[in-house]
Parts: C-alpha cells; sequence; structure tokens
C-alpha cells in the first residue's frame, strides 16, 4: 500500500512536471520571439555622424520604399562623405527657422549633409526652395515628409518626418560614375 502511494505521488509530480513544461514552452518561445529585431535591424534610434565637409553639390533628392525601411537617398555631383542625422527639431540653415511645424509626422529626423545644394557660381543645384516639400511619400509605411531647410555656408539640411521615433541607419554609397549618394533608411518598426 505505501509502495503505491509513493508510486501514484511520483505518477502525479511527473505529469505536473510535464505539463508545466508543455505548456511554458510556448510562452518562452513566444516571447524570445517578441524581443527578435525586426528584420534583422539594430540600428537604434541615436545620432549618427560622419564625414567631413565637401564642395560637391547635391543634385537630386529621391525615396523607395522596401520590405524593412522607408530610404530617402541624396546625390551629389562628385564625392561626399559628410553628415549628421538624429532626432529632434531642424532648422533653417541662414535663417534659423523651426521646421517642425510645417512637417508631417509625429518624429522629426534633422537631417544635415556636410555639402551645398549650389554651385562654385552659388546657383542652386536643386530645384527646391527653402520649407518646400520635396518628395511624394504617399502610400509609404514610415515616411511622412521631406522638406528642404536651405543651404547655408557649404552645409544643407533637410527635415524628414516619420511615423514614429524608429531606429534608422545613415551611410555613404559610391556612384553612379564620379557622384556620390547619402542614403538614409528608416525602420517600419522596433521588433517583431
Amino acid at each position: 500500500m505505501r509502495i503505491r502511494r509513493t508510486a501514484t505521488t511520483l505518477l502525479v509530480a511527473l505529469a505536473t512536471l510535464i505539463a508545466a513544461t508543455v505548456t511554458a514552452t510556448p510562452t518562452t518561445a513566444k516571447q524570445a520571439a517578441t524581443g527578435a529585431p525586426y528584420c534583422g535591424i539594430t540600428w537604434g534610434s541615436g545620432d549618427k555622424t560622419a564625414g567631413a565637409l565637401s564642395s560637391a553639390p547635391l543634385i537630386d533628392v529621391r525615396t523607395g520604399r522596401h520590405d524593412c525601411y522607408d530610404r530617402v537617398v541624396f546625390e551629389f555631383d562628385g564625392p561626399v562623405t559628410g553628415y549628421s542625422v538624429g532626432y529632434g527639431e531642424t532648422y533653417t540653415d541662414g535663417e534659423g527657422l523651426a521646421l517642425s511645424p510645417y512637417t508631417a509626422g509625429d518624429a522629426l529626423l534633422r537631417v544635415s549633409l556636410r555639402a551645398p545644394a549650389y554651385d562654385d557660381e552659388h546657383l542652386a543645384t536643386v530645384p527646391y526652395r527653402t520649407g518646400e516639400h520635396v518628395a511624394n511619400v504617399l502610400r509609404y509605411r514610415t515616411l511622412r515628409d521631406v522638406v528642404f531647410g536651405g543651404s547655408f555656408e557649404g552645409y544643407t539640411t533637410f527635415a524628414v518626418g516619420v511615423r514614429a521615433r524608429l531606429p534608422f541607419r545613415a551611410f555613404v554609397l559610391a556612384g553612379p560614375g564620379d557622384h556620390s549618394r547619402i542614403v538614409l533608411d528608416v525602420a517600419h518598426q522596433w521588433q517583431e
């Protein structure tokens, strides 16, 4: 009788342990998946800065939609490496006026390109005026606006409105030809 009671107790304890393990496993896997980076993105939302001042002028701004992020591309007529990108208020170059009232989105990326938007004769190399919206971002998941902040003393500024404070990266690409591009990617979300 005593052996039967001990065996029954052990079987109940073993069944409870197995049930707890089976129940806990899906929850643990789900928790691990929830904390996983979205599309493997580990960029973060801190300021990104690189490179030096250049005299190669900005000649084009374009945007693109991708599976995991939205993109803004700044193309220059020559080699450029310098930029500073971070969340916060953006001001017009030379005037110091805040662009937030004119920029759509719940968060604002201030983009300072270390290159002018004018040539050696100080003629504009892009068709935008300070405060103008430079891209159609209709149906983009993250981008809400791209506003030209002007160009002054070799620096060119943009306010990029996004849906929320999300991870982003900035980097330089060479080409096409002797041109160069500064690329800004903003993720669609933080985690899966």
